[in-house]
């Protein structure tokens, strides 16, 4: 198989992606030249940029996994990227088999990846959408199907993926736009890039090299991902980094410095 052959022909493999980036630092295989030369350069200015991908995902993990706990049972996760161990599906309907999950990305290659491993599942399923055209993505025939049908709680992931809406208000308004389609008692999950004083210098121009070589980016700091949880209720342990929020038994001791992701939980009243 060449490099490509799993590539959509309407994919432009010249250009980097957001989601083949990912997986590349991730350790998968579906990732193109370009997206490794576009990785190596931010990995160069931000040797830490690794790491805080695989604290993201282990975030993300626990979330669900408490989520889950909790009985959540619907799950509509934006901007999903290609499909890796530990997919938001297994965790839930692990727990519950009749779990509905919806995935969605404007990344064709991540959305094909995702319907091959959705393939005989009833209750989860993988659109094309992008997460700042939230009219489209909750009118999907798919998402009114699965997560809109009653009035039972959905929890809506946004994991890494607000850092690339640069504008303060349009990153408010999305946040405000799903939480007003959803019901009372559901959840929303973010990650969100951050940085540290000590590093701020340094993270802020491998931003600046990721906006101009892969999509636009902006940093923001722990308050102004609080305020972007406006008609949240915030869990505990709060807005923190990702190693903080709620380590198991089995995840290393959350470091000294951390890195510099944010994580929250929140729940509409």
């Amino acid at each position: 198989m060449t490099d490509q052959a799993w590539i959509p022909e309407d994919v432009d493999a010249e250009r980097p992606s957001i989601a083949r980036i990912y997986d590349f630092h991730l350790g998968g295989n579906h990732n193109l030249p370009v997206d490794r030369a576009a990785a190596r350069e931010v990995v160069a200015v931000m040797p830490e940029l690794p790491g805080i991908l695989r604290a993201n995902r282990a975030f993300l993990t626990r979330c669900v996994g408490y989520l889950a706990e909790q009985g959540v049972r619907k799950f509509l996760d934006l901007g999903s990227g290609i499909p890796t161990v530990g997919n938001v599906h297994e965790i839930v309907q692990a727990a519950h088999p009749r779990a509905a999950v919806v995935y969605v990305d404007n990344d064709p290659v991540a959305v094909e990846h995702s319907r091959r491993i959705l393939l005989g599942n009833d209750r989860a399923e993988a659109v094309d959408g992008d997460l700042r055209d939230p009219v489209s993505i909750l009118a999907d025939p798919v998402v009114e199907r699965l997560l809109l049908a009653d009035d039972a709680p959905v929890a809506v992931l946004m994991s890494a993926v607000l850092h690339f809406v640069p504008d303060d208000a349009e990153a408010a308004d999305l946040v405000a736009a799903y939480r007003d389609a959803v019901p009372a008692g559901s959840w929303l999950a973010v990650s969100h890039g951050s940085h540290k004083e000590e590093s701020a210098a340094r993270i802020g121009r491998a931003a600046e090299q990721y906006s101009r070589t892969v999509a636009p980016m902006r940093l923001r700091s722990l308050e102004q991902v609080t305020d972007l949880l406006k008609g949240f209720e915030i869990v505990a342990p709060g807005v923190v980094y990702c190693e903080q929020w709620r380590p198991g038994p089995d995840d290393d001791p959350a470091p000294v410095y951390p890195l510099p992701q944010l994580c929250a939980l929140a729940r509409k009243p």
